[in-house]
């Protein structure tokens, strides 16, 4: 990936987080507040990355994985507090527990 692609998908992020976060017409507040930590979803399944939050080198390292807001992921193995395993663009990662803290999800 060079830097000119990387910086194309950097500038779009936010749109992604708002697209993300934004509450749909005709769903209460409840609603918008099942954006967790990846490392507090109990269950498997699809998931949709809302927003990676953590210092500058953990957003690089994330990016460089793929691992972007607006992408959906399948989570295989939840681990309440622990390592998670994740299906991503057709790869399989695990991601440490501090890690998985960083990352907010919602159901896709």
């Amino acid at each position: 990936m060079t830097f000119k692609t990387l910086k194309n998908k950097c500038s779009c992020l936010a749109d992604k987080m708002k697209n993300c976060t934004r509450q749909p017409r005709g769903l209460d507040q409840s609603t918008q507040k099942n954006i967790t930590p990846l490392s507090e979803t109990c269950r498997s399944g699809r998931l949709k990355i809302c927003k990676i939050t953590g210092d500058r080198k953990l957003c690089t390292r994330m990016a460089s994985l793929g691992v972007y807001p607006g992408e959906e992921i399948e989570l295989l193995c939840p681990q309440n507090g622990s390592q998670c395993l994740l299906k991503l663009q057709g790869g399989t990662l695990v991601l440490d527990s501090n890690t998985s803290r960083n990352i907010l999800v919602t159901e896709a």
